[in-house]
């Protein structure tokens, strides 16, 4: 006996894909940055230092004077000698109007007149703190402004170039089947 025979044959169906990839391009170019720094001001306001030094009480008392102070001196005692003698001069004129009182004016008055006080310098030296000495520090004032630096920024947008990709779908074997009988 003979059985009929069903012969089947498939073939499977193939897909193709046809793929493009997508191509994508970034780039930044760098931003424009300009600087300016102005520079600082500054002013330097200076008093300078002073020194003196008056000598003038030290040499007085080495009897170096000026001109000027020993004219002043020398009129001062010229006054004060001359008021000396005034006062003198009236005293014996006075002894001498009462010389009924008894006494010896004149003989007195000769004696005085031959009596001196002799007065003899061998200098002076000067005494302590004669020499007066003043100092005045110098005086620094400074000033100054600090300028802020001028920035400029100018920021560039990125290049960006992108092609998408692409899927191409094809056939590649088309599907089958072949149905046969045997007898």
């Amino acid at each position: 006996m003979q059985i009929p025979q069903i012969r089947i044959e498939s073939q499977v169906g193939k897909i193709g894909l046809d793929i493009t990839k997508p191509n994508q391009h970034i780039e930044q170019p760098q931003a424009d940055l300009s600087i300016e720094q102005p520079p600082a001001e500054m002013v330097i306001n200076r008093q300078p230092s002073r020194l003196t030094i008056d000598q003038t009480i030290a040499k007085e008392n080495l009897d170096l004077k000026s001109v000027f102070k020993r004219g002043d001196e020398n009129a001062q005692l010229g006054y004060r000698n001359l008021m000396e003698y005034i006062g003198k001069v009236v005293q014996e004129g006075a002894e001498l109007m009462m010389i009924e009182n008894g006494g010896n004016p004149i003989a007195n008055h000769a004696e005085r007149a031959l009596t001196h006080d002799l007065v003899f310098n061998t200098g002076n030296t000067p005494s302590q703190n004669s020499v007066k000495v003043e100092y005045t520090p110098s005086k620094v004032d400074i000033e100054w402004k600090r300028n802020k630096p001028n920035i400029q920024v100018q920021i560039n947008r990125p290049i960006h170039e992108y092609i998408p990709g692409r899927v191409d779908i094809y056939m590649e074997q088309t599907p089958s089947l072949k149905i046969d009988f045997k007898l």
